[in-house]
C-alpha cells in the first residue's frame, strides 16, 4: 500500500493490496477498497461503502454519503461499486435511503466530473456518464448507456441499455433500449446505431429494430396501439423483444419521438 502520511484511513476500514490514498483524502469506519485501487488527493469515502478492484476515485469526489432525502433518519444502508470504474473529480454517489437498501454501481463506468448519483440507483456496465449529469435517487441505467453532460434525470426513471441522451436533457420517462434522445423533455431520435454496430449487433437485427422503432415512435400511435401492431410482426429479434418487454414494463411512461408521420 502507499497511504500519504496527510490521509486518515480509520483503523476499521478494509484496505486491499497495492492501493494508494492520496493526500487529505479520508476512508471511513465501514469502508471496503478492493486491491490495486488508486484514491487521489482530498477525496471522502464513507457511510457503508464497498469499492471494488482497480477502481480510480479523483480528486475532491465525495462516495457514500448518506442520501439527499428528507426522508432519512438514519437507517443503515450501503454502495456497492464494482470493478474497474473511473470516478473523476467532484462526483457525489450516496447511500441508499432504505433500512438494508443500496445504490448499486456495476463495473467498467466511467463517470466525469461533478456527476451526482442519488439514493437507490442502480447503474450497469461500461455506461459512460458525462460531466455534471444530475441522476436523482431510485434511477436505472442499463449496461453500456451514454448520459450527456448536464443532464438531469428524474427519479424512478429507467434509461435502456446502449441508449445515448444529449446533453443538457431533460430526462422525466424512461429512456427505450438503443434510442438516441434529446430535449427537455427528452425525446427519441432514432437509433443509437453507432453504438448498436460498436457492439457488433447483426444488421439484420438492426434492421427489424429500425423497423419496429418507426413503428413505436414515429407513426403518432397510442403507446397500448402501437404495441399492438409490433407484436404482429413477425421480424422479432432478441434486441426487439427485449425493447417490447422494457416499454411494457415502464412506470413512468416511455419518451416518445419528436418526428411524427
Amino acid at each position: 500500500m502507499l497511504l500519504h502520511p496527510t490521509a486518515i484511513i480509520s483503523k476499521k476500514a478494509k484496505i486491499g493490496l497495492k492501493v494508494e490514498v492520496g493526500p487529505y483524502s479520508i476512508i471511513g469506519d465501514n469502508v471496503i477498497i478492493g486491491d490495486n485501487c488508486k484514491i487521489h488527493s482530498h477525496v471522502v469515502v464513507d457511510g457503508n461503502t464497498t469499492v471494488g478492484k482497480n477502481c480510480q476515485i479523483f480528486k475532491g469526489a465525495a462516495v457514500g454519503g448518506i442520501p439527499q432525502d428528507l426522508k432519512y433518519k438514519g437507517e443503515k444502508s450501503y454502495l456497492e461499486i464494482g470493478e474497474d470504474n473511473i470516478i473523476r473529480e467532484f462526483c457525489t454517489l450516496n447511500m441508499g435511503s432504505l433500512e438494508g437498501s443500496k445504490t448499486i454501481i456495476g463495473q467498467s463506468n466511467l463517470f466525469m466530473a461533478y456527476c451526482h448519483v442519488g439514493h437507490d440507483c442502480l447503474i450497469g456496465n461500461n455506461c459512460v456518464i458525462a460531466n455534471s449529469a444530475a441522476i436523482a435517487g431510485h434511477v436505472v441505467i442499463e449496461d453500456r448507456a451514454v448520459v450527456g453532460g448536464i443532464v438531469a434525470i428524474h427519479q424512478f426513471v429507467r434509461v435502456g441499455k446502449l441508449s445515448i441522451i444529449g446533453g443538457c436533457s431533460k430526462v422525466v420517462q424512461d429512456i427505450p433500449p438503443y434510442s438516441t434522445c434529446d430535449g427537455h423533455p427528452a425525446e427519441v431520435y432514432g437509433l443509437n446505431l453507432v453504438g448498436l454496430r460498436r457492439q457488433n449487433i447483426p444488421r439484420e437485427s438492426i434492421k427489424a429494430l429500425d423497423h419496429n422503432f418507426n413503428i413505436l415512435f414515429n407513426k403518432g400511435l397510442s403507446l397500448k396501439h402501437a404495441l399492438e401492431e409490433v407484436s404482429k410482426e413477425t421480424n422479432s429479434t432478441a434486441e426487439v423483444t427485449y425493447l417490447i418487454d422494457f416499454i411494457k414494463k415502464t412506470e413512468r411512461g416511455i419518451s416518445r419521438s419528436c418526428r411524427k408521420e
